[in-house]
């Protein structure tokens, strides 16, 4: 039986795990199964251990927790217990009816802050036009989300006629452009980074957000507003947490969104941008540089801690949503306090 006064659960943090005797013996017990340690959760020790599932990929699925929570608990857990959300664990609260009667594109819907920002439009009555180059995903995507208002689609946002679908599938009404696909760069400073890199990677975060912002403006004039929401990073805040290519991509981004919210305001659009820091995604950072390896981890240090996607999603919902409506040009920071560091 665990030692602490409270019994674990699914929803004490994988520190509490890994600090409880009974836990720790167990939780390293089953990562060892798989070949891994418990320095692999380091960055999300602060996380209930019930989020492993939806972030393992399958790896951990829900009879693994309960089977861990069964062997610390053989005397089974009271129900109140079992219900139990930590103080420090953030709780996502639905706002009925914020989006209906719009139509918001989100690109990115499959996986990541993608998905859960789609997810939350849908779920508080929006239209989702629901967009991703995984069939796979957006398939499972709309599995989860039966009886909302989801046109899911595949298409390269760099792509002309990708975009030109997505606009097609929208209709003549687009009150909402969530800019959320990207991809990441190989660490490379610029003595190192090959064409091949920098191209792909401004090919998706620049030249595929510029396409799709310039497809929704003229719907978004023809009915006198609609709200953009581009995704940078903390790399546009900063020059330690991603290679040049990366870096520079997002430092571009918040260049399109700051001359778009200049150039549209006075016709009732507003664009703006949210910088996420740290976030559990299917995005993998790789480092093909020995410096950009030891400098980028250097400029990490101060990070805060890695969130789940929803957290992300709280904040591009806000700024896509009439809540947002005096908010315009803007590159918010939602890092859990990165920037501030």
């Amino acid at each position: 039986m665990s030692t602490t006064t409270a019994p674990l659960t699914g929803a004490s943090t994988i520190q509490s795990w890994l600090d409880d005797p009974a836990g720790g013996a167990a939780l390293r017990g089953l990562l060892a199964q798989g070949g891994q340690s418990a320095d692999a959760l380091a960055p999300i020790a602060a996380l209930p251990l019930h989020n492993l599932v939806a972030m393992s990929g399958g790896a951990f699925p829900q009879e693994a927790l309960d089977a861990l929570v069964a062997q610390v608990n053989p005397d089974g857990v009271p129900a109140e217990a079992a219900d139990a959300t930590p103080k420090t664990e953030w709780a996502e609260k639905i706002t009925a009816g914020r989006f209906t009667g719009q139509t918001v594109i989100v690109t990115g819907a499959g996986s990541g802050i993608g998905r859960a920002t789609a997810s939350r439009v849908a779920r508080e009555g929006g239209r989702v036009i629901a967009v991703d180059v995984s069939q796979e995903r957006l398939d499972e995507f709309v599995a989860a989300h039966a009886g909302a208002d989801v046109v899911a689609l595949t298409a390269d946002i760099t792509d002309d006629q990708g975009v030109a679908r997505i606009i097609e599938a929208a209709g003549d009404r687009i009150d909402g452009l969530a800019n959320i696909a990207g991809i990441m760069d190989d660490m490379t400073p610029v003595g190192d980074v090959t064409d091949a890199v920098w191209d792909r990677v401004f090919s998706v975060n620049v030249t595929g957000t510029m396409k799709l912002m310039r497809a929704v403006i003229p719907a978004m004039l023809a009915q006198g507003g609609g709200s953009i929401v581009n995704t940078s990073s903390e790399a546009s805040l900063r020059g330690s947490s991603a290679g040049a290519a990366y870096t520079a991509s997002k430092h571009a981004v918040v260049g399109l969104t700051k001359s778009s919210a200049f150039m549209y305001g006075p016709s009732g659009i507003r664009v703006n941008a949210v910088a996420p820091g740290a976030v559990i995604t299917n995005i993998e950072a790789k480092f093909n540089s020995a410096l950009g390896a030891e400098r980028v981890r250097t400029g990490m240090a101060v990070m805060a801690p890695p969130v789940l996607p929803d957290r992300l999603a709280a904040s591009i919902t806000f700024l896509l949503s009439d809540d947002g409506v005096n908010v315009n040009g803007q590159n918010l920071a939602s890092d859990g306090g990165w920037s501030a560091a």
